[in-house]
């Protein structure tokens, strides 16, 4: 399905929603979402895109590896548990500090940095699963 319209608006759709996704990500902690739903979408959003225009046009927009994506992601989830038990707290024990990002207080929290971890994790892995299926299936 490589039509001129859909190869046409699929950069354009892609972006929304990778954008959407990031939205998803950052509402999780005070309504519905949070990591792997923003990660899905944003795994959607790159199977679009390579449906349309090919599987290197896609590796070259997600510029790392896949997977390489998917182990940095663990890497943070794993690293937000990690410091709870430098404060002899339990693993995984949720920390909370106010940064002034431009005058502006911002809230951050470890939970913040578990949820971008399983975002890049569910980005990485799907994406991989994805390209490798329209890679078979064009070979």
């Amino acid at each position: 399905m490589r039509t001129l319209i859909f190869r046409t608006v699929a950069p354009y759709l892609t972006s929304l929603m990778v954008l959407f996704s990031v939205f998803v990500l950052l509402r999780g902690h005070n309504e519905p979402g949070g990591g792997f739903i923003g990660g899905l979408i944003a795994a959607s959003a790159f199977a679009i895109y390579g449906i349309a225009c090919g599987v290197s046009p896609v590796r070259r927009a997600l510029y790392f590896h896949p997977m390489a994506i998917s182990g940095f992601g663990l890497f943070v989830s794993s690293m937000s548990g990690v410091v709870s038990l430098y404060l002899d707290m339990p693993f995984l024990t949720g920390q909370w500090t106010v940064i002034n990002v431009l005058g502006l207080p911002v809230d951050v929290s470890t939970v913040l940095f578990f949820d971008i971890g399983v975002y890049l994790v569910v980005v990485g892995s799907i994406s991989s699963i994805a390209l490798a299926l329209e890679e078979r299936e064009h070979v």
